[in-house]
């Protein structure tokens, strides 16, 4: 059974040193034009101290529900897995009652009813060494406080297959079915396109090929149609944009 764990594991041992991810910031703003490129090493390390900072700080395992609000963007990949690699599940729909609630709308908390008791804000710019605005009191500022965690993860439990890994408008999804299973080669290079929901999946299903994504995002959507001249120097051998 292939678990988003067991995924990101077989890409380090594969090759530690590749690109996985290769992310374009098209969305009209102060971070338009960015271009992160990030290994599976440099992936595992945020993993890492995202993991640590949900199991060290909120406590948060098996059977938690952590709500993530955050566009199709580099960072969301790397809280998304770090929910996984604790054993909770990630919720894209909007739990009323989450264990953790992270986003990028400092102001999101308070339009909740019961506001969450922890949330994480995520600025996405990626130099950003403090969030730009207020942080609600008693929030964490991931900006400031993400880099203190650990970069090695151990997990004090694993979820069992059929425990929730994700959830979103269209499905319940056990840990168990979660890796999508695609008839793609190996080392498949995909360039995505959707919500979150369909950016994760479609990352789930490269890596779990020893592939490796190219995510442009605009907007709340993971791109609108790649410039063919990007696809051919990210060197893309799938667009699903």
């Amino acid at each position: 059974m292939q678990t988003p764990v067991s995924v990101l594991a077989e890409i380090l041992r594969s090759d530690p040193a590749r690109p996985r991810v290769t992310f374009y910031e098209d969305t009209v703003g102060p971070t338009q034009g960015e271009r992160i490129e990030l290994s599976g090493k440099v992936l595992a390390n945020w993993i890492s101290k995202a993991g640590n900072a949900l199991q060290d700080e909120y406590d948060l395992g098996p059977g938690a529900v952590i709500r993530l609000s955050l566009p199709p963007h580099w960072r969301a990949l790397y809280w998304a897995f770090a929910v996984w690699s604790v054993g909770g599940t990630v919720d894209l729909v909007g739990d009323p009652t989450p264990n953790l609630l992270i986003c990028d709308d400092p102001d999101l908390a308070g339009t909740l009813e019961p506001a969450p008791s922890d949330v994480v804000v995520v600025t996405l710019d990626a130099l950003a060494r403090v969030h730009p605005g207020p942080v609600p009191a008693g929030a964490m500022d991931e900006a400031r406080e993400l880099a203190s965690y650990g970069d090695q993860f151990t997990a004090m439990a694993d979820p069992a297959p059929d425990d929730l890994a994700l959830i979103t408008h269209s499905a319940h999804t056990a840990y168990r079915n979660v890796v999508p299973h695609r008839d793609w080669p190996a080392n498949t290079r995909v360039s995505l396109a959707g919500d979150l929901a369909a950016v994760l999946e479609s990352t789930l299903a490269a890596w779990a090929v020893d592939g490796s994504v190219v995510l442009a995002r605009n907007g709340r959507q993971a791109g609108v149609e790649s410039p063919p001249e990007r696809l051919a120097s990210e060197r893309v051998t799938l667009d699903l944009t």
